[in-house]
C-alpha cells in the first residue's frame, strides 16, 4: 500500500501526493520512478499504473503539482500558479528529494503530455537515468489533430479562459473537464506558442526573467528517452511530440506511434494509456523500457523518429 508523502518546494510551497516503497533490499540499486501528471489530472489517477510498476520491483512517487489534487491550497481564487512554477519548483523538489531519500538508486521518470515538458524545466534534471513520455507536448493549438482543432480551441482556447475570468481559477471539476485549475496555468495553454521560450507566462516571467536560461536546462537532460504517441490522440500529434522533443538535444529520444487497431483496441486517446485494461497491451512497453532501455520484441506501433 502507497503511503502519504508531503514535500516542500524551494519557496516553501507544500507538495503532496503518495509514494511506494520497498523495504527489502534486492541486492542492486532498484530504480525509482517518479511519476508526471498531465495537465490537471491528479496523481491519483496514476495509482494502478504506480502499483503496477512497484510490483515489477520498482519504487514509485506520485504527486500533485501546486494547485492540483494534493497540492490544492485553501481556495484556487488568485492563485496564479503556472507551468514553469511546476517545473523549476515542484518536480524539482521532487527530485531532490527522490536523490537523497533513494540515495544511489537510478531515477527514472514517467511523464505524461506536460509532465513532458516540466521535466526540462527542472535545475536537476541531470539526474535522470531513463525517460518515458506519453503523448507529452505543449498544447500548441495549430499542433492539434486538423479534424478537431475549432473544437478544441472553442473548449480550451475560448471557454476555458473565460470561465477562469469569471471564476478566478477554472472550475474543470463541475463541468468534468479535468480539475480545478490555476489560472495560471489556464494563461499557459491558452496563450502556448510555437516555441515555448516565446509563451508570455505571466508572474511566472517575472519570477523567472531567465526564459532562455531555462530553455538551456533541457539540454542538462542526457537520459535515453521513449516517447510514445497514439493515433487517436488529439493533442499529441505527430508534429506535437516531435516539437517538444527537439528541446532535449542531448538525449537519444525514439518515438514510437501505436495505432489502436495494433493492439486490437477501438481507441486510446489522449488520457487512456494510463487506463488499467491496458496493462497486457500497453504497459509492458514502459516497463521493458525501464527495465532494460530498449523496445521490446514484438512492440506494438511504428518508429516514427529515432536517434539512438
Amino acid at each position: 500500500m502507497p503511503g502519504p508523502l508531503t514535500l516542500v518546494a524551494g519557496d516553501g510551497y507544500s507538495i503532496g501526493g503518495f509514494l511506494w516503497r520497498h523495504s527489502e533490499s534486492i541486492g542492486e540499486p532498484r530504480p525509482v520512478v517518479i511519476v508526471n501528471p498531465a495537465t490537471s489530472v491528479r496523481c491519483r489517477y496514476y495509482s494502478r499504473f504506480a502499483a503496477f510498476l512497484f510490483e515489477a520491483g520498482f519504487d514509485v512517487i506520485l504527486y500533485d503539482y501546486r494547485g492540483i489534487g494534493e497540492s490544492r491550497p485553501a481556495t484556487l481564487r488568485g492563485f496564479d500558479a503556472g507551468w514553469i512554477d511546476w517545473g523549476v519548483q515542484d518536480f524539482e523538489a521532487v527530485l531532490q528529494y527522490a536523490d537523497h531519500a533513494f540515495s544511489g538508486q537510478p531515477i527514472h521518470v514517467i511523464a505524461h503530455s506536460i509532465g513532458g515538458l516540466i521535466i526540462g524545466l527542472a535545475e536537476s534534471n541531470h539526474l535522470i537515468r531513463r525517460i518515458f513520455t506519453m503523448g507529452a507536448q505543449f498544447a500548441y493549438w495549430r499542433d492539434y489533430a486538423a479534424d478537431q482543432r475549432l473544437q478544441l480551441l472553442a473548449k480550451w482556447h475560448l471557454a476555458m479562459p473565460l470561465l477562469t475570468v469569471a471564476f478566478g481559477y477554472f472550475p474543470g471539476k463541475k463541468l468534468g473537464w479535468l480539475e480545478d485549475t490555476p489560472k495560471g496555468v489556464v494563461r499557459d495553454w491558452v496563450l502556448s506558442r510555437a516555441r515555448f521560450e516565446d509563451t508570455w507566462h505571466g508572474r511566472s516571467t517575472l519570477r523567472y526573467p531567465g526564459k532562455q536560461a531555462l530553455v538551456e536546462r533541457f539540454a542538462s537532460v542526457n537520459a535515453p528517452t521513449l516517447a510514445i504517441s497514439v493515433t487517436d490522440d488529439e493533442f499529441g500529434t505527430i508534429p506535437a511530440v516531435e516539437r517538444l522533443l527537439g528541446y532535449f538535444r542531448n538525449s537519444s529520444r525514439t518515438h514510437l506511434r501505436i495505432a489502436p487497431h495494433s493492439i486490437a483496441e477501438p481507441a486510446i486517446g489522449h488520457f487512456g494509456f494510463f487506463h488499467s485494461k491496458f496493462e497486457r497491451t500497453l504497459w509492458r512497453v514502459p516497463l521493458e523500457w525501464l527495465t532494460s532501455g530498449k523496445l521490446e520484441p514484438n512492440c506494438p506501433g511504428t518508429v516514427i523518429t529515432s536517434d539512438r
